[in-house]
């Protein structure tokens, strides 16, 4: 059974949150490594003559959400729903809570909401649905709840509520992060830092593809004054932020625009027979020569990393290297995926080195070329090997590490 958690979080106004912790799930969106699991967060407000859900829970959790539902208050007592946005994990056992509701209550959200709302679960889940303008606001309950679309983050129904009297900003998949948290907020120092990891890794795999709609959209929040107002952050995965809601605003911004660590280089690489491992290994020792700490994944007959982890290190690294054997005339399947997928989730403007290894032909070095120069990312110098590496090519490794260091100090 997964644990289900039902917080009082505010006693005026009289605010909850059910949360379901997600271990069982593997492969995020089917695609995405999450062993570390994930939660999904639902919020109830009560304000007197009204009562509002926002979002709800995956459908494989509709029995529970409804058996946690229900010891706060009854079903058909609920006025409004808030559909932040509609990807299933948050909208999945919505069609239960309306039909014992007796489909009472206003959903509340964006056009594109109610469109995807219908064609996931039939028209009558959305008969009764108000669609807000961007900025709108509604008296419910005594409380001005203001509505603010985000689009692309990360799908284009989403948007944002703040309610203005208290300062609460709900976001749904906006400042969430994956893992299982052992505590509910950012009061715990040490449970923030185990949880800041998993947050870049939740928004280069979920909103990458979107990123620079990250930057433009925290801008829009800032002009707004939502970001300097906001007391509380409720977001629809991962840790409440109260302590320090600002904070969690800077993360988004600062993995979106790419800000890298000082010291950080990411190194990728596969080797079949130790051959790319053996130029990868000089590099890695002129990295630490320069006093530069690399961060190494790399793909051999023994291991293979998540995808996904991959992803969630780039954004705060300085540069790249990029080691790949050639493999029936191209680059070896596993760095060219997940090339494939840096180029597509996570493409900033870092230098990149390439370093390669062939037997017949060296082509995969050509073919991370053509990747590269058709990203954002900065192309240092492409260094092939036919089979180990020899005293020439640790010269020529050696300089080009040289060379992309050089480049970071420019």
């Amino acid at each position: 059974m997964p644990k289900v958690w039902i917080e009082r979080i505010l006693n005026e106004p009289e605010l909850y949150l059910l949360r379901v912790d997600d271990d069982q799930v593997k492969y995020f969106e089917a695609a995405w490594e999450i062993p570390e699991g994930i939660t999904y967060n639902a919020y109830l407000l009560k304000l007197g003559n009204a009562v509002v859900l926002f979002d709800a829970w995956k459908k494989d959790y509709t029995e529970e959400f409804i058996e946690a539902l229900s010891k706060l208050v009854d079903p058909k007592e609920i006025t409004h729903i808030i559909v932040h946005h509609t990807e299933p994990d948050h909208s999945g056992s919505l069609p239960k809570v309306l039909e014992l509701n007796g489909y009472r209550a206003q959903l509340i959200g964006t056009g594109f909401a109610k469109k995807l709302l219908e064609a996931f679960y039939g028209s009558k889940v959305a008969e009764n649905f108000h669609i807000i303008k961007d900025g709108e606001e509604m008296k419910i309950g005594g409380k001005t709840f203001r509505f603010i679309t985000v689009p692309w983050l990360h799908w284009p129904d989403t948007m944002i509520t703040y309610v203005v009297e208290d300062g609460l900003m709900f976001g749904c998949d906006v400042c969430g992060g994956y893992s299982i948290p052992e505590g509910i907020d950012d009061i715990n120092e040490e449970v923030v830092q185990k949880y800041l990891p998993y947050v870049a890794k939740y928004i280069v795999t979920v909103i990458g593809h979107y990123h620079k709609y990250i930057v433009q959209n925290m801008e829009k929040l800032k002009k707004l004054g939502i970001i300097e107002e906001t007391r509380m952050i409720l977001p629809g995965h991962g840790l409440i932020w109260r302590k320090n809601p600002k904070r969690i605003f800077e993360y988004y911004e600062a993995v979106g625009a790419g800000i890298p660590k000082k010291g950080k280089i990411l190194v990728i690489y596969d080797s079949m027979y130790g051959f790319v491992e053996g130029a990868i290994k000089i590099a890695l020792d002129e990295l630490k020569k320069h006093g530069y700490n690399p961060v190494v994944y790399k793909f051999t007959d023994r291991e293979a990393p998540p995808v996904s982890d991959i992803l969630g290190d780039i954004p705060d690294s300085e540069a790249l290297i990029i080691g790949a054997s050639t493999y029936e005339a191209n680059i070896h399947p596993r760095v060219r995926y997940v090339l494939y997928e840096i180029v597509d989730k996570a493409n900033y403007e870092k230098p990149v080195l390439v370093l390669g290894s062939y037997g017949w032909g060296g082509v995969a070095g050509k073919e991370i070329e053509t990747i590269i120069m058709k990203s954002k990312f900065d192309l240092v110098e492409t260094i092939e090997a036919r089979g180990r590496a020899t005293k020439e090519d640790e010269r020529r490794i050696r300089e080009g590490v040289k060379k992309l260091l050089e480049r970071l100090n420019k």
